[in-house]
Protein backbone atom coordinates (compact mmCIF):
# COMPACT_ATOMS: atom_id res chain seq x y z
CA UNK A 1 0.00 0.00 0.00
CA UNK A 2 2.73 2.55 1.02
CA UNK A 3 4.46 1.77 -2.73
CA UNK A 4 1.18 2.33 -4.32
CA UNK A 5 0.78 5.78 -2.29
CA UNK A 6 4.18 6.82 -3.38
CA UNK A 7 4.08 5.98 -6.90
CA UNK A 8 0.61 8.22 -6.63
CA UNK A 9 2.26 11.02 -5.65
CA UNK A 10 5.27 10.99 -7.74
CA UNK A 11 2.84 10.47 -10.66
CA UNK A 12 0.61 13.55 -9.45
CA UNK A 13 3.70 15.85 -9.27
CA UNK A 14 5.10 14.78 -12.31
CA UNK A 15 1.76 16.03 -14.24
CA UNK A 16 1.47 18.67 -11.68
CA UNK A 17 5.15 19.91 -13.38
CA UNK A 18 4.34 19.14 -16.61
CA UNK A 19 0.92 21.34 -16.34
CA UNK A 20 2.98 24.53 -15.07
CA UNK A 21 5.66 24.05 -17.33
CA UNK A 22 3.27 24.18 -19.91
CA UNK A 23 2.09 27.53 -18.66
CA UNK A 24 5.73 29.01 -18.09
CA UNK A 25 5.18 28.76 -14.15
CA UNK A 26 7.98 26.44 -13.60
CA UNK A 27 11.38 26.32 -14.80
CA UNK A 28 11.25 28.91 -17.00
CA UNK A 29 15.14 28.76 -18.09
CA UNK A 30 13.88 26.48 -20.39
CA UNK A 31 11.87 28.50 -22.24
CA UNK A 32 12.88 30.45 -25.50
CA UNK A 33 15.00 33.19 -24.39
CA UNK A 34 13.68 36.43 -25.53
CA UNK A 35 15.55 38.69 -28.18
CA UNK A 36 17.03 42.09 -28.05
CA UNK A 37 14.80 44.10 -31.00
CA UNK A 38 16.57 47.09 -32.63
CA UNK A 39 13.91 48.75 -33.60
CA UNK A 40 12.26 48.66 -29.89
CA UNK A 41 10.84 52.12 -28.92
CA UNK A 42 12.30 53.05 -25.80
CA UNK A 43 11.82 56.14 -23.79
CA UNK A 44 15.15 58.17 -22.88
CA UNK A 45 15.74 58.66 -19.76
CA UNK A 46 13.16 60.58 -18.00
CA UNK A 47 12.67 63.12 -20.58
CA UNK A 48 9.58 60.85 -22.28
CA UNK A 49 11.04 61.20 -25.42
CA UNK A 50 10.59 57.64 -27.19
CA UNK A 51 13.03 56.58 -30.30
CA UNK A 52 13.78 53.12 -31.61
CA UNK A 53 16.93 51.66 -29.74
CA UNK A 54 19.19 51.59 -32.69
CA UNK A 55 19.00 55.22 -34.95
CA UNK A 56 20.86 56.51 -37.94
CA UNK A 57 23.99 58.46 -37.09
CA UNK A 58 24.64 60.98 -40.60
CA UNK A 59 27.93 62.07 -39.02
CA UNK A 60 30.53 59.50 -40.78
CA UNK A 61 33.84 61.01 -41.43
CA UNK A 62 32.02 64.41 -40.39
CA UNK A 63 33.20 67.59 -40.52
CA UNK A 64 32.87 71.39 -41.96
CA UNK A 65 29.03 70.26 -42.67
CA UNK A 66 30.06 67.42 -44.98
CA UNK A 67 30.16 63.82 -43.82
CA UNK A 68 30.08 60.07 -46.19
CA UNK A 69 26.14 60.97 -45.92
CA UNK A 70 26.45 64.38 -47.43
CA UNK A 71 29.02 62.96 -50.10
CA UNK A 72 26.61 60.20 -50.99
CA UNK A 73 24.02 62.86 -52.90
CA UNK A 74 20.50 63.83 -51.53
CA UNK A 75 19.25 60.59 -53.90
CA UNK A 76 21.15 58.21 -52.01
CA UNK A 77 20.56 59.39 -48.15
CA UNK A 78 16.93 59.38 -49.41
CA UNK A 79 16.70 55.91 -50.07
CA UNK A 80 18.50 55.23 -46.85
CA UNK A 81 17.16 56.70 -44.74
CA UNK A 82 13.93 55.64 -45.80
CA UNK A 83 14.99 52.22 -46.03
CA UNK A 84 15.97 52.85 -41.74
CA UNK A 85 12.29 54.35 -41.60
CA UNK A 86 10.83 51.29 -43.05
CA UNK A 87 12.80 48.76 -41.24
CA UNK A 88 11.75 50.78 -37.64
CA UNK A 89 14.54 53.51 -37.28
CA UNK A 90 12.53 56.26 -35.14
CA UNK A 91 16.17 58.21 -34.38
CA UNK A 92 17.79 60.26 -36.53
CA UNK A 93 20.83 61.80 -35.26
CA UNK A 94 21.99 64.75 -37.29
CA UNK A 95 24.69 67.91 -36.45
CA UNK A 96 25.55 71.33 -37.43
CA UNK A 97 29.36 69.99 -38.54
CA UNK A 98 27.84 67.13 -40.43
CA UNK A 99 26.07 69.13 -42.46
CA UNK A 100 22.87 67.02 -43.01
CA UNK A 101 20.48 68.95 -41.86
CA UNK A 102 18.81 69.40 -45.24
CA UNK A 103 19.38 66.27 -46.24
CA UNK A 104 17.04 64.96 -43.53
CA UNK A 105 14.53 67.18 -44.22
CA UNK A 106 13.97 65.98 -47.71
CA UNK A 107 14.23 62.43 -46.29
CA UNK A 108 11.78 62.98 -43.51
CA UNK A 109 9.16 65.26 -45.34
CA UNK A 110 7.09 62.08 -46.18
CA UNK A 111 6.99 61.06 -42.45
CA UNK A 112 4.66 62.26 -39.92
CA UNK A 113 6.54 64.30 -37.50
CA UNK A 114 5.30 62.88 -34.35
CA UNK A 115 6.78 59.35 -35.37
CA UNK A 116 10.67 59.92 -35.35
CA UNK A 117 13.20 61.62 -32.95
CA UNK A 118 15.78 64.09 -34.44
CA UNK A 119 19.06 64.86 -32.36
CA UNK A 120 21.41 67.66 -33.28
CA UNK A 121 24.04 69.63 -31.66
CA UNK A 122 25.61 73.14 -31.71
CA UNK A 123 28.97 73.48 -32.81
CA UNK A 124 30.14 75.66 -30.46
CA UNK A 125 34.15 75.17 -31.00
CA UNK A 126 36.82 77.30 -32.92
CA UNK A 127 36.87 76.00 -36.86
CA UNK A 128 35.53 72.70 -37.48
CA UNK A 129 32.38 74.77 -39.56
CA UNK A 130 33.20 77.51 -42.07
CA UNK A 131 32.17 80.49 -40.47
CA UNK A 132 33.98 81.98 -37.43
CA UNK A 133 30.91 83.22 -35.42
CA UNK A 134 29.68 81.43 -32.76
CA UNK A 135 26.19 82.93 -32.41
CA UNK A 136 24.00 82.09 -29.16
CA UNK A 137 21.95 78.46 -29.21
CA UNK A 138 18.48 80.67 -29.62
CA UNK A 139 19.98 81.90 -32.86
CA UNK A 140 21.59 78.83 -33.86
CA UNK A 141 18.18 76.56 -32.79
CA UNK A 142 16.65 78.94 -35.04
CA UNK A 143 18.11 77.91 -37.83
CA UNK A 144 18.26 74.09 -37.25
CA UNK A 145 14.38 74.32 -37.20
CA UNK A 146 14.08 76.08 -41.03
CA UNK A 147 17.23 73.56 -41.88
CA UNK A 148 14.75 70.71 -40.73
CA UNK A 149 12.02 72.04 -41.72
CA UNK A 150 10.40 71.42 -38.40
CA UNK A 151 8.64 73.40 -35.47
CA UNK A 152 10.26 71.36 -32.81
CA UNK A 153 13.49 69.56 -32.06
CA UNK A 154 13.37 66.70 -29.66
CA UNK A 155 17.42 66.56 -28.53
CA UNK A 156 19.64 69.66 -28.88
CA UNK A 157 23.03 68.82 -27.66
CA UNK A 158 26.56 70.90 -27.34
CA UNK A 159 28.98 68.90 -29.67
CA UNK A 160 32.16 67.76 -28.77
CA UNK A 161 32.42 68.66 -24.74
CA UNK A 162 35.91 67.52 -23.43
CA UNK A 163 36.79 70.34 -20.64
CA UNK A 164 35.55 68.81 -17.35
CA UNK A 165 34.63 72.14 -16.34
CA UNK A 166 31.97 72.96 -19.26
CA UNK A 167 29.25 73.46 -16.72
CA UNK A 168 30.92 76.82 -15.77
CA UNK A 169 32.10 77.28 -18.80
CA UNK A 170 28.99 76.91 -21.15
CA UNK A 171 26.75 78.29 -18.09
CA UNK A 172 25.14 80.97 -20.20
CA UNK A 173 24.37 79.19 -23.40
CA UNK A 174 22.97 76.24 -20.76
CA UNK A 175 20.73 78.66 -19.68
CA UNK A 176 19.35 79.81 -22.94
CA UNK A 177 18.89 76.28 -24.12
CA UNK A 178 16.75 75.82 -20.89
CA UNK A 179 14.23 78.84 -21.83
CA UNK A 180 13.87 77.16 -25.58
CA UNK A 181 12.97 73.55 -23.67
CA UNK A 182 10.47 75.57 -21.10
CA UNK A 183 8.82 76.97 -24.87
CA UNK A 184 8.80 73.54 -25.66
CA UNK A 185 11.07 74.24 -29.18
CA UNK A 186 13.33 71.83 -28.03
CA UNK A 187 12.18 68.50 -25.65
CA UNK A 188 15.54 68.05 -24.07
CA UNK A 189 18.90 69.13 -24.04
CA UNK A 190 22.66 68.05 -23.10
CA UNK A 191 25.90 67.52 -24.06
CA UNK A 192 28.23 64.74 -27.04
CA UNK A 193 31.21 64.12 -24.96
CA UNK A 194 34.50 63.55 -25.82
CA UNK A 195 36.71 62.65 -22.98
CA UNK A 196 36.16 61.31 -19.57
CA UNK A 197 36.50 64.40 -17.95
CA UNK A 198 34.04 65.79 -19.42
CA UNK A 199 31.68 62.74 -19.07
CA UNK A 200 32.29 62.71 -15.13
CA UNK A 201 30.61 66.46 -15.16
CA UNK A 202 27.86 65.15 -16.19
CA UNK A 203 27.02 62.86 -13.37
CA UNK A 204 26.71 66.08 -10.74
CA UNK A 205 25.12 68.68 -13.82
CA UNK A 206 21.31 68.28 -12.85
CA UNK A 207 21.14 70.53 -16.45
CA UNK A 208 21.79 67.38 -18.20
CA UNK A 209 18.93 65.37 -19.52
CA UNK A 210 20.83 63.48 -22.19
CA UNK A 211 24.63 63.04 -23.07
CA UNK A 212 26.31 61.12 -26.23
CA UNK A 213 29.22 58.99 -25.15
CA UNK A 214 31.64 56.39 -27.20
CA UNK A 215 31.04 53.13 -25.82
CA UNK A 216 32.31 49.49 -27.15
CA UNK A 217 33.90 47.03 -25.21
CA UNK A 218 37.66 47.36 -27.44
CA UNK A 219 38.13 51.04 -26.19
CA UNK A 220 38.33 51.93 -29.93
CA UNK A 221 37.56 55.48 -30.73
CA UNK A 222 36.59 56.18 -27.19
CA UNK A 223 37.26 58.70 -24.35
CA UNK A 224 39.76 55.78 -22.90
CA UNK A 225 42.28 54.53 -24.38
CA UNK A 226 42.83 50.93 -23.10
CA UNK A 227 40.55 47.85 -22.58
CA UNK A 228 41.13 47.57 -19.03
CA UNK A 229 40.12 51.48 -19.08
CA UNK A 230 36.18 51.08 -20.31
CA UNK A 231 34.87 50.15 -16.36
CA UNK A 232 35.43 53.94 -15.50
CA UNK A 233 33.30 55.09 -18.72
CA UNK A 234 30.33 52.15 -17.87
CA UNK A 235 30.49 53.38 -14.04
CA UNK A 236 29.70 56.73 -15.04
CA UNK A 237 27.11 55.95 -17.59
CA UNK A 238 25.27 53.45 -15.14
CA UNK A 239 25.64 56.38 -12.48
CA UNK A 240 23.65 58.80 -15.24
CA UNK A 241 21.53 56.05 -15.98
CA UNK A 242 20.35 55.40 -12.43
CA UNK A 243 19.72 59.24 -12.14
CA UNK A 244 17.21 58.92 -15.14
CA UNK A 245 19.70 60.54 -17.60
CA UNK A 246 19.33 59.27 -21.32
CA UNK A 247 22.35 57.69 -22.87
CA UNK A 248 23.01 57.14 -26.29
CA UNK A 249 26.20 55.32 -27.16
CA UNK A 250 28.30 55.75 -30.34
CA UNK A 251 30.98 54.53 -31.56
CA UNK A 252 29.81 51.44 -30.92
CA UNK A 253 31.28 49.13 -33.77
CA UNK A 254 34.33 51.54 -33.68
CA UNK A 255 33.17 53.81 -36.07
CA UNK A 256 33.54 50.90 -38.68
CA UNK A 257 36.88 49.46 -37.59
CA UNK A 258 35.66 46.26 -36.89
CA UNK A 259 33.99 45.81 -40.31
CA UNK A 260 36.57 42.84 -41.22
CA UNK A 261 35.45 41.20 -37.81
CA UNK A 262 32.05 39.42 -37.44
CA UNK A 263 33.57 38.55 -33.95
CA UNK A 264 33.77 42.20 -33.12
CA UNK A 265 30.84 43.31 -34.59
CA UNK A 266 28.93 40.85 -32.61
CA UNK A 267 30.79 41.12 -28.67
CA UNK A 268 30.45 45.01 -29.84
CA UNK A 269 26.73 45.41 -30.22
CA UNK A 270 26.21 42.30 -27.32
CA UNK A 271 27.94 44.30 -24.60
CA UNK A 272 26.04 47.17 -26.24
CA UNK A 273 22.74 45.59 -25.12
CA UNK A 274 23.48 43.77 -21.91
CA UNK A 275 25.41 46.10 -20.17
CA UNK A 276 23.25 48.75 -18.89
CA UNK A 277 25.10 51.34 -20.08
CA UNK A 278 22.96 52.92 -22.91
CA UNK A 279 18.90 53.51 -23.68
CA UNK A 280 19.86 53.47 -27.08
CA UNK A 281 22.86 54.42 -30.03
CA UNK A 282 23.36 55.81 -33.03
CA UNK A 283 25.11 53.97 -36.26
CA UNK A 284 27.01 55.95 -39.25
CA UNK A 285 24.79 52.96 -41.60
CA UNK A 286 25.31 54.04 -44.96
CA UNK A 287 23.87 51.00 -46.65
CA UNK A 288 20.43 49.39 -46.03
CA UNK A 289 22.58 46.13 -46.20
CA UNK A 290 24.75 47.00 -42.85
CA UNK A 291 20.92 48.03 -41.07
CA UNK A 292 20.04 44.83 -41.62
CA UNK A 293 23.43 43.30 -40.94
CA UNK A 294 23.21 45.17 -37.59
CA UNK A 295 19.58 44.14 -36.87
CA UNK A 296 19.96 40.47 -37.37
CA UNK A 297 23.27 40.72 -34.89
CA UNK A 298 21.03 42.07 -32.45
CA UNK A 299 18.56 40.01 -32.31
CA UNK A 300 21.22 37.00 -31.76
CA UNK A 301 21.52 38.39 -28.06
CA UNK A 302 19.36 37.10 -25.68
CA UNK A 303 17.25 39.35 -22.68
CA UNK A 304 18.96 38.50 -19.28
CA UNK A 305 21.77 36.57 -19.74
CA UNK A 306 24.53 38.90 -17.91
CA UNK A 307 26.37 41.71 -18.95
CA UNK A 308 28.36 40.89 -22.26
CA UNK A 309 31.61 42.91 -21.40
CA UNK A 310 34.38 41.28 -22.40
CA UNK A 311 37.99 40.60 -20.31
CA UNK A 312 40.81 42.24 -21.15
CA UNK A 313 42.69 38.93 -22.16
CA UNK A 314 39.78 38.13 -24.75
CA UNK A 315 39.98 41.37 -25.86
CA UNK A 316 43.84 41.19 -26.71
CA UNK A 317 43.18 37.65 -28.24
CA UNK A 318 40.38 38.71 -30.53
CA UNK A 319 42.60 42.22 -31.33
Amino acid sequence: MEMKRREFLARSIAGMGGALLGTGCLDATRQKPAKHDPYELVTLGKTKIKASRVGLGTGMRGGGRQSNHTRMGKDKFNALAMGCYERGVRLFDAADLYGTHPYLAGALKKMRRKDYTIVSKIWFRSGGIPEPERPSPDVVVERFLKELKTDYLDLVLFHCVTSGKWPEELGDQMNILAKLKKKGIIRAHGVSCHSLGALQACVKEPWVDSVHVRINPYAVKMDVKTVEEVPKVEAVLKAMRRQGKAVIGMKIIGEGAFGNSPEKRDESIKYALESGCVDAMVIGFEKVEEVDDFAARARKVSIGLGPGRLSARRSARVA
